[in-house]
């Protein structure tokens, strides 16, 4: 999956400079695809940035909420913690 990934990466890195080198050299009909890449690779990114990785212990003072998954990557069981003060949460392998 993570192979998967680093392509779609790199061909969308790719269709990125593709779309800037026409919208630069090729006047306006250029623009408007250039733009919803622009707005599609911000989502993205920012949808992959909120994922929290799976930490081997809670840190101190988190309460465990009672959700309990099966990581579908490690197959391991995964716990969530919060905290009570931000209820930030953290996802704890068992």
């Amino acid at each position: 999956m993570t192979r998967l990934l680093t392509v779609v990466q790199y061909c969308a890195a790719a269709a990125l400079v593709v779309l800037a080198t026409l919208a630069v050299f090729g006047g306006w009909p250029a623009w408007p695809p250039l733009i919803a890449f622009g707005v599609v690779l911000v989502f993205v990114l920012f949808e992959r940035a909120q994922y929290k990785t799976i930490a081997d212990r809670p840190p101190a003072g988190w309460e465990a909420t009672g959700e309990r998954f099966i990581d579908p990557e490690t197959g391991k069981q995964v716990t969530v913690y919060y905290d009570p003060k931000s209820g930030q949460r953290q996802y704890v392998k068992e």
